[in-house]
């Protein structure tokens, strides 16, 4: 069995692929959203994870898995968009946007291996739709700050729970991907 970081490391792997690869088709046209629409894009993948959860049919012939990767790929150009702001064309070569996500994955896998060690794989005793709850619960948090313009009074910013976000889709896509082992 793969360990914790050997499985990240693919499922991350499968994300950066499907990125690079939109990347080449679209270029990085997504320079253009604002933080807001992001968190907005990330709330429809999730909707619709939830949705198949729910209903336990799909009349898209896209499943549960490609949607967690599309957190995880949005989540990170959530936090590029936080970082550099948001632009009016596509500023960003191939290069540099992969550049970007990568600095970003890395801190977020960082986070996971930190809070891992505190709270000892817990979420590997947790259903996959635990995952697509939790996504959604800090998609709502992230909604209020960026109605608060930022500000909150003891809360971690947009940017943390960009971080929760994608983590939790990782922690699902493993479980998809290796099956649930607890």
């Amino acid at each position: 069995m793969l360990d914790t970081k050997e499985q990240f490391d693919n499922v991350i792997s499968q994300c950066r692929e499907v990125f690079e690869k939109k990347l080449k088709d679209y270029g990085p046209s997504w320079r253009i959203l604002r933080p807001e629409s992001v968190t907005d894009q990330i709330f429809i993948k999730a909707s619709r994870i939830r949705s198949l959860e729910i209903k336990e049919v799909q009349m898209v012939d896209e499943g549960i898995k490609p949607e967690f990767m599309a957190i995880v790929n949005y989540g990170v150009i959530g936090l590029i968009q936080l970082e550099r702001g948001f632009a009016d064309t596509t500023d960003l070569s191939l290069e540099e946007a992969l550049s970007l996500y990568d600095k970003h994955i890395i801190a977020a896998k960082e986070l996971m291996y930190a809070k891992n060690h505190d709270y000892d794989e817990a979420w590997r005793g947790m259903r996959l739709s635990s995952y697509t709850d939790f996504i959604l619960m800090k998609i709502y948090r992230a909604k209020q700050i960026e109605s608060n313009q930022g500000k909150t009074l003891v809360s971690e910013g947009v940017d943390a729970n960009y971080m929760d976000m994608i983590n939790y889709a990782l922690f699902g896509l493993i479980q998809l991907e290796y099956g649930k082992q607890s």
